[in-house]
């Protein structure tokens, strides 16, 4: 089918009618407590002393309603969402975290439009983050294809931060992390053998500038991300692959923008010989940037005229680089980044149904080159388990213990690096209110 059959039929309402159809409505809840308990790990601010405590807890609350639409040709999708630590005074956290729908055509074509949590391969570029417990979604339109083993998807967003008939060219913290957006994704599963092969591409555009300040006008600067996933599962081995570049601009506070060249590679095979139990190994490559000299007075950095760094953009960053993500999810002293050699080995066992646990080691190192240190960032251990009661209620835990190294604790700007743990629970209710089909 060519672009122009394509077109015509996704505006043809002939294309979507569906004779006979059945309605259904669902309503359903879901309630999720979460507590941590941690201690060190985290660069302290400019304005805490070293007496100041490297320990904290909280109890963190959120509550979805789920509302779902469907009839042959139509799906509606809505999630309301309130989340917050318990105690905070308001509803300042309450927001639309879902909403969309999507026409479906007899042929394998679609279009969705609204607020979109999206998920693509193994989450490492774009994911739900949803350990994060806010989670990710992104305002967009989706339009695809999917049949017979192909899956063809195109993603626009364009991001404004209100209505506004002047200045409103201008983006700067809003729901999502740019001003506009458009991503091309396409998979295809191998019939004859279970192998599942993705390409990715993004073009991402990000403002710079101040929009009061006549000189340094607002302008938007882009970024690509560009690569593939390999998925390989005979049987009782599952052998993963990935690859990334990325190129283009990063927006800078001072500098306007600076250009990008960083990249990433992961492998990773698992092997499960029964239900009960696998075993898992692997490595992670993400650049760095330039060589940086790390002297015992502190941190000098160097202006880079590179970003050589390597981003994960909108992954699910716990789910490969360790639960407490020291390295992407809180960043280095002066937003220096050093690179992450990952080498990772674990196990999940599965003693009876209800029951989950698993263990994981990774062994962490730079991949900059330091002066006068060593460039191996620590060990740690991830311990979790996870045990559903009934349909709809699980409680998950787990302990995540960081040994850094004289370079972790150089690199945050921190001694509490050396020896960092954490602790935490989530508490999973996901009550069914109303179902019905007419």
């Amino acid at each position: 089918m060519n672009i122009k059959m394509m077109l015509l039929c996704l505006a043809s309402t002939s294309c979507w009618a569906q004779k006979d159809s059945v309605n259904s409505l669902s309503v359903d809840l879901n309630f999720l407590s979460h507590g941590e308990v941690c201690g060190g790990g985290l660069p302290k601010p400019d304005d805490k002393d070293d007496y100041t405590e490297d320990r904290s807890s909280f109890l963190f609350g959120r509550t979805r309603l789920i509302v779902d639409y469907g009839r042959k040709g139509l799906q509606a999708h809505a999630v309301i969402q309130n989340s917050a630590i318990w105690g905070m005074k308001g509803n300042q956290a309450l927001n639309l975290y879902e909403g969309w729908v999507k026409m479906t055509a007899k042929n394998g074509l679609f279009a969705q439009l609204g607020r979109v949590a999206l998920s693509y391969d193994d989450e490492r570029i774009i994911g739900t983050n949803d350990f994060a417990t806010a989670a990710l979604s992104h305002d967009i339109l989706r339009v695809g294809y999917e049949g017979h083993g192909h899956q063809a998807h195109a993603i626009l967003a364009y991001n404004q931060n209100g209505e506004s008939v002047y200045s409103n060219t201008y983006y700067v913290n809003g729901a999502q992390y740019y001003k506009n957006m458009q991503t091309v994704w396409y998979h295809y599963d191998v019939p004859t053998i279970p192998l599942g092969a993705s390409l990715l591409f993004m073009n991402i555009g990000q403002q710079s500038g101040d929009p009061a300040d006549a000189y340094h006008h607002p302008s938007t600067k882009y970024q690509q991300m560009f690569g593939g996933y390999l998925n390989y599962h005979p049987k009782f081995l599952t052998l993963e692959a990935s690859y990334y570049r990325q190129t283009g601009n990063q927006v800078d506070k001072y500098m306007g923008y600076i250009p990008i060249r960083a990249w990433m590679a992961s492998a990773k095979a698992t092997v499960k010989p029964s239900e009960c139990y696998d075993v898992e190994l692997g490595y992670d490559h993400l650049s760095g940037d330039d060589y940086i000299p790390v002297n015992y007075g502190g941190l000098n950095m160097v202006r880079h005229e590179v970003i050589k760094g390597f981003s994960p953009l909108y992954g699910s960053r716990t789910k490969f680089y360790g639960i407490m993500d020291f390295f992407y999810e809180s960043a280095y002293s002066n937003g220096f980044t050093p690179g992450l050699q990952n080498a990772f080995a674990g196990a999940n066992y599965k003693p009876f149904d209800k029951f989950t646990c698993s263990a994981t080691y990774h062994y962490l190192a730079v991949t900059t080159k330091l002066h006068e240190l060593d460039r191996t960032l620590g060990h740690s251990i991830d311990i979790q388990a996870r045990y559903q009661f009934s349909k709809g209620i699980s409680l998950s835990a787990g302990y995540t213990q960081m040994h850094g190294t004289e370079t972790m604790a150089r690199l945050k700007q921190d001694g509490s690096s050396k020896l960092a743990h954490w602790g935490w629970f989530s508490l999973v209710v996901s009550p069914s209110l109303f179902t019905t089909k007419w």
